[in-house]
């Protein structure tokens, strides 16, 4: 592999309460999921990360989520298909208009924590967000878990599909990811981590939290934008990934 793309979860502060480093992650990474109101982002900030990722070049996607301020969009929600629609519809219509309001474009949809990690294996909430997403634009891209099913259900509904793996996150012999409860789901350790993202972008392997080598096949690598130390962890990536001759690039066409 001689290039990957990098993306974060940005644009998440809300009102006085801020998250994340978006300007210095920006600098890093080649593709910004930006929040969309509905687990955290208001819209002056949204339309900061926005027009601050335009004039970095950084690629923009959609950071879906369920309605879930408080829990920062990481609770389990049983909605019915015809809200999940409406509500993927409500978001990325609102970030299409900040963005064309910056003169960029958005060119993908990622959708975040819980609904996320739900519709990775839950093919009735997956094709809602699908439908929703070819609803307002078919042309969009969706983001999801490298092996879940979701991909697969994506393809057949005639959507562009990216596969992504967590770099700041461990995984199960079965790939999917550690959940947040237990220990050892999250990972600290920048050059751990970067040396995991070298083996995962030259092998298409990483090591499961048993010790165990599972396959990954993945186009592009998530830092979290609110995990500590997300900047140290995305520098040391793209240092490590430069230094053994990768390019950090958006997995969109120029």
């Amino acid at each position: 592999m001689t290039a990957i793309d990098l993306n974060s979860d940005l644009g998440e502060s809300y009102g006085a309460w801020s998250m994340g480093d978006d300007t210095a992650m920006l600098a890093i990474v080649s593709s910004a999921n930006v929040a969309c109101g509905f687990h955290a982002g208001d819209p002056a900030g949204i339309w900061k990360t926005v027009k601050a990722a335009a004039a970095k070049g950084v690629s923009i996607g959609a950071h879906v989520s369920y309605p879930d301020r408080v829990g920062f969009g990481r609770r389990d929600m049983d909605v019915t298909s015809g809200e999940l629609i409406a509500d993927v519809i409500y978001q990325i219509g609102a970030l299409k208009g900040i963005a064309a309001a910056a003169g960029v474009t958005v060119g993908y949809v990622k959708p975040h924590g819980a609904l996320y990690n739900r519709i990775a294996n839950d093919p009735k909430q997956g094709q809602a967000v699908i439908d929703g997403i070819k609803a307002i634009d078919p042309e969009l891209t969706l983001m999801g878990l490298a092996n879940a099913p979701i991909l697969d259900l994506a393809r057949n509904s005639g959507l562009n599909v990216v596969a992504e793996a967590f770099a700041d996150r461990a995984y199960t012999p079965d790939g999917q990811l550690v959940s947040r409860r237990d220990p050892g789901a999250v990972l600290h350790d920048t050059q751990l981590i970067a040396r995991r993202m070298l083996q995962l972008a030259r092998e298409g392997t990483l090591e499961a939290i048993d010790g165990s080598t599972i396959k990954i096949d993945a186009q592009s690598i998530c830092v979290h934008g609110d995990s500590p130390g997300a900047v140290a962890i995305a520098q040391e990536i793209r240092r490590a990934f430069e230094a053994d001759g990768i390019a950090i690039r958006s997995f969109l066409p120029a």
